[in-house]
């Protein structure tokens, strides 16, 4: 518990084997929160009336 509340305190630690250093134990960086909410585009977007009107290279 002691290496995980210094790693917190953004101290280095350094696991080691026959005096060799082998794993670093770092504090991983909290993840920023994507800025979304529901219908927060609502009048942004226009489509038209026959926006799934087949294309003239399609229609027969």
């Amino acid at each position: 518990m002691e290496l995980i509340e210094a790693a917190m305190r953004r101290e280095e630690i350094a696991i080691t084997q026959d005096n060799q250093p082998v794993v670093k134990l770092v504090v991983i960086p909290k993840q920023a929160k994507p800025n979304r909410q529901a219908g927060s585009a609502k009048g942004r977007v226009w489509m038209s009336d026959d926006f799934d009107e087949p294309l003239e290279e399609f229609k027969e």
